[in-house]
Order: structure tokens, then sequence, then C-alpha cells
């Protein structure tokens, strides 16, 4: 009997251990979770940190530029029609049958009209105007303002661009601002790359989910369910790595992104931070930068089939390189005015015209080479005596010369 009782109290104490077992893991969950969770704080505050020190400090390193000097027109000048028609082309200006945006020009007998741009001298801003210059034999016989018909004593050109001095990176960049970039621009990035942009948070989950569909069907990667905002964060803090731990560093950085900011900043960052090709070892990053390396011309005088084109390098700068692939390049070109006209931003007049342009991209020129190396090696000789590296290499320095580019040509 001793025996069976003591039996039992065994079999008992057993049962009652493993009824304890759980109630005793029970009580380091809660420490557990709350470790984890403080853990989660201090990372997603490390992050913060991290996005507002960036984002606020010193964005990008902008090389310096180097300029020709600026032709300065005046009455009485020796200057031929022909040497101000070949400085009007080194400029990227347009020659047309009329003179109405800013870039542009015509000639009519011993008349060229033209309507400068817009430059930021050493002295202060150079608006753009619409002028009428006549010429006498080997001179400039005068210069009027149209819009007032006014005689006008002096007219300065914007300077050539001859060089730049590059970060060690390479990357390069022409920094825009929002209200400086063409908005058909905007309205064809948002259209193709993120519709819903101005009402999401950071992050869109339903085009997450809907891109996944559609890439489990096609058994590819078709689709992508980032925001630009995401693009951006991705562009600007985190590397091209495809792991899972970036994506969701991703998605916390947009999210803390778009609550310390707003979207016009965001989009205005997002346009001056994308890489849209490579020119050699130097980064092309940015919409501004980008219609210069492509185009030759500053992106406010660029015509809609050529700002589709390059709203649609976003996808794939490599890929669709409109030098070295064309076909692709005019291909998805065309699909971006289609996704305009389908949402019904643009109009089929509009659509089909766009769709029937070439290209228009001007030919590339070896990457980092300067038609005036021996000049520019005494500038630098000059620059570096003057200036430390740093600030010659990304505080966007413009350095103004007396190089007559086509005294030189």
């Amino acid at each position: 009997m001793a025996s069976k009782k003591a039996k039992k109290s065994s079999g008992q104490r057993a049962g009652d251990k493993k009824e304890r077992s759980p109630a005793r893991w029970r009580k380091y969950v809660a420490p557990v979770v709350t470790g984890l969770t403080l853990m989660l704080i201090a990372y997603v505050f490390y992050l913060d940190v991290n996005v507002r020190e960036q984002f606020e400090g010193k964005r990008w390193a902008v090389p310096a530029s180097v300029y020709a000097r600026p032709l300065e027109l005046y009455p009485g000048m020796r200057l031929t029609r022909q040497q101000l028609l070949d400085e009007l082309h080194s400029l990227g200006y347009q020659r047309g049958p009329s003179a109405d945006g800013v870039g542009s020009f015509k000639v009519e007998g011993r008349h060229v009209t033209l309507v400068t741009r817009p430059f930021q001298f050493w002295d202060g801003q150079e608006a753009s105007r619409r002028i009428e210059l006549s010429f006498e034999d080997a001179s400039l016989g005068g210069i009027r303002d149209i819009p007032g018909n006014q005689p006008l004593p002096l007219v300065r050109l914007e300077p050539q661009l001859i060089a730049k001095i590059y970060p060690g990176h390479n990357e390069d960049r022409i920094l825009v601002r929002l209200d400086q970039v063409p908005q058909a621009l905007i309205t064809a990035l948002l259209a193709t790359e993120d519709r819903n942009f101005y009402q999401h948070h950071g992050v869109a989950p339903l085009s997450i989910l809907r891109a996944a569909w559609v890439n489990l069907r096609a058994r590819r990667t078709v689709q992508g369910g980032s925001t630009l905002t995401q693009q951006l964060v991705k562009n600007f803090y985190l590397t091209n790595e495809r792991t899972l731990w970036r994506k969701i560093n991703e998605a916390i950085m947009a999210l803390l992104l778009e609550f310390h900011y707003d979207k016009d900043e965001i989009l205005e960052a997002y346009l001056n931070e994308i890489y849209l090709g490579q020119d050699g070892q130097r980064s092309i990053h940015g919409f501004g930068l980008a219609a210069r390396f492509y185009f030759g011309r500053p992106l406010q005088e660029l015509r809609l089939s050529q700002l589709a084109m390059l709203v649609g390098m976003v996808k794939g700068p490599s890929y669709y390189d409109p030098r070295r692939h064309p076909e692709r390049a005019t291909a998805r070109r065309n699909l971006v005015l289609r996704s305009l006209a389908k949402q019904q931003l643009i109009d089929e007049e509009q659509l089909q015209t766009a769709s029937g342009e070439g290209l228009g991209v001007v030919p590339g020129t070896p990457s980092g080479i300067t038609r005036y190396p021996a000049f520019m090696e005494l500038v630098r000789r000059q620059l570096y005596r003057d200036y430390r590296d740093d600030d010659l290499r990304s505080d966007g320095m413009q350095i103004f010369t007396t190089l007559e580019p086509v005294a030189q040509a």
C-alpha cells in the first residue's frame, strides 16, 4: 500500500510539474516582448536621426563649374552674324521659324531674333529677354528689346560650360528647384511611377500587393510597388542590395521621411537624386543634368516627348539608354505617353505629335574630356592655390574665365 501511494504521489508531482511549465514560461513573455519593443523603438530612433541629419544637412556634393567668358553684345562691336550663330550653336540654342521659347532664335537676312536664357552671373541674376540684333557688314549695328521696342546698350549671353571639377565619387548633377521643373515632367513622373504620391504616407501596401500579384502571374518582375519616397530612400540612404532587411529599412525610413517633411520637398529631392545614366566614370543624377546630358538643353526647354523619354528611363537607365538602344528608348517613351493619354492627362493630338517625334538626343562626348586641356591646366593650378580641394569638388562653385571659345575653335 505504501508503495502504491508513493507511486501515486510521484505521478501527481509529475502532472503538477507539467501543469506549472506553461505558467513558468508565461512569466518570461512580458519581459521579452518589452525588451524587443524597446530595441525596436531604439532602432527606429536611430534611423530617424540618420534620416533627419542627412536630409537637413548638405545633401549632395556638387562639382565646380568652369565657364568661358560670357559674350557681351553692344552696338558697334566687331562681330559678324556668322560668329554670333556659331556662339549660339555652341550654347545649344535652337534655330527655327520663330523665336518664341527660351533658348531659341530665328534668322531673317541681317537680323537675328533670339530669346536669351536666364543665368546667375557673378554680379547678379540676368533675366531672360527677347531681343533683335541687326548686323552691318562685320559689326553689330544695334540691339532692340522686342516687347518694349526700345534700344539696348548691352546684353550678355550666358557663358559656355568648358569643364567641371568632380567629387571623389564622380556623381554629377545640376540642382533644380521644384518651381523650375516643367509641370509636364511632374505629371508624367507621378502618372508613371507613383499615381498616389500625394495620398500615401511613404508606403503603399495595396501597390505592393498588386505588384506582387502581377509579378507572380508573369513569373518575373514586371511591376514595382515602391513609392517615390521609397525610391528616394533607396538611392539617397541605402544600397541596391536585394534583401528583406533592406526593404524593411526602406519602408521605415520612408515613413519617417514623410513624417518630417512635406511632399513637395520630398519630390524636389527625388528629382535631383534619381540616377539617370552613366558617362564613363561620371554618374548622371537628377533630371536637371539628364536634360543637358541627353539633349544639350536646360530642363525647362524640353518638349513633351523629351520629358517622357527621361521619365521612361527611371525604370532602367542602362537598358533604355537612348544612345545605345534607341528602339527601346522610343518604345518606353511612347508607353509613357500612352499612359498619360489613357489617364486623360494629354489629348490625342499631343499623343500623336509627341509619339511621332524623333528622340532628339545629341551625340555623346567622351566623359571628363575638355576641349581646352592646356587652358584648364592653368585654371586648376590657380584654383588649387586659392581654394581647398573639398570646396572645389563639392560646393557647386561657379568659376568664370577669360577663354574665348570661338577664337579657340
